[in-house]
């Protein structure tokens, strides 16, 4: 008899985000896996209680909905090995303390998110763990930074913000042949559009608070490892307590189904407004890889298989009364931190008071935007009035 749940294998995103994880025969042929909600695991027998011989032991070590979405985001990744968060930053953190002690020393690209920044240097250092910030451009000449006391090097492609583009495989190549780990933030890409693994990285990490959850409503992060990282990565997320919501948890299987037609609607969407953008009087640069005028955009194009809708411009130099007037009164592009959502979101960002390894210096203002899942001539409406606005005040 054929096991209905047995789809055979895919590589094809589509199916992958869709069935990932699910086994709808376990629960009663329900589409969707529970939500199941609870501390207290019961154990059938006294034997089985002193040997924790049985496959749910804890709510907080795990339930069937965090399993779904572990197996169903291990499987989009290609990776060995999968732990949910409770965020972003915290699956940074997890996936960093994995690989330190006392003594060791990372090399952090100089355009990281900043709360990874600020976890480096407030709480890494207290345990006596030093920072490297590095130029995140430095590709295979990562080489030369590396130490006998160098644990990981941690890359963000593209970078946040300032979206500087990585040359991943070439920092791969220089970290392993010194027996060094490789892990990157791949929040904005996913693993839709950059397989991660497949370019010799050892921990894919996802805000899933962004795409995979996308609908601005639930906080989540993920870590994917191949199997030379897996233990490392099992053993620091439980012996941190490491507990995702079930809420949050179903929430990011809900959001998860529909990833690869939203990226779709977002990359398309978000290229088209960046060529818009790049037309404009008021723009002195759009920072954008999948445009070809774009710095990076060499990288993105060998090693990505698509963009999202989030990217930054620079605008020329303009008073604060001026970008307030255009900001303040948009109709589309909300205020506000995060992204991913389906809606669409514009704030301002100077990277100059924290940068270390290298200068960030425009002459205009620089604002980060997402591309949500609006009709396309609606937000360009808005970013006009927007634009006439600041020209008027």
């Amino acid at each position: 008899m054929t096991d209905k749940n047995d789809k055979g294998p895919s590589q094809h995103h589509a199916s992958l985000v869709t069935h990932g994880g699910r086994d709808p025969f376990a629960a009663h042929g329900f589409v969707n896996t529970p939500v199941y909600r609870g501390s207290t695991v019961l154990f059938p027998s006294y034997e089985k209680l002193i040997a924790y011989d049985q496959r749910y032991t804890y709510g907080r070590n795990t339930t069937p909905t965090t399993d779904a979405l572990c197996e169903a985001i291990r499987l989009l990744e290609g990776g060995e090995f999968t732990v949910l968060a409770t965020s972003g930053l915290h699956a940074v953190s997890t996936a960093i303390l994995s690989f330190v002690e006392a003594g060791d020393e990372i090399l952090m690209t100089d355009s990281v998110y900043y709360p990874t920044r600020r976890f480096c240097d407030q709480v890494l250092s207290r345990i006596g763990v030093k920072t490297v910030y590095y130029d995140p451009l430095v590709g295979g000449g990562i080489a030369d930074l590396i130490t006998d006391k160098t644990r990981l090097v941690f890359t963000e492609c593209p970078g946040s913000q300032s979206f500087e583009m990585q040359d991943i495989p070439a920092i791969t190549a220089a970290a392993h042949a010194r027996n060094v780990w490789v892990l990157l933030d791949n929040t904005w890409a996913t693993p839709i559009y950059f397989r991660a693994f497949e370019h010799g990285v050892d921990v894919s990490i996802q805000s899933a608070t962004k795409y995979i959850v996308g609908h601005a409503d639930a906080l989540l992060g993920s870590i994917t490892s191949n199997a030379r990282a897996a233990e490392k990565i099992k053993r620091t997320s439980i012996a941190l307590g490491n507990a995702t919501g079930s809420e949050e948890t179903f929430l990011g299987l809900r959001g998860l189904r529909t990833l690869e037609v939203r990226l779709r609607r977002h990359y398309q969407s978000g290229l088209e407004i960046a060529r818009w953008l790049d037309e404009r009087a008021e723009v002195a640069e759009v920072l954008h890889p999948a445009l070809p005028d774009a710095r990076g955009h060499d990288i993105w194009k060998r090693d990505f298989l698509g963009a999202t809708g989030l990217f930054s411009i620079l605008l020329k130099p303009v008073s604060n009364e001026a970008l307030a007037a255009m900001l303040d009164h948009l109709k589309y592009f909300g205020m506000g931190y995060s992204w991913g959502g389906y809606e669409s979101l514009i704030v301002p960002f100077d990277c100059r008071s924290y940068r270390t390894a290298t200068t960030w210096n425009p002459e205009g203002p620089a604002l980060r935007l997402h591309i949500g899942l609006e009709h396309v001539e609606d937000l360009k409406s808005d970013l006009a009035a927007g634009f006439e606005r600041m020209s008027a005040a």
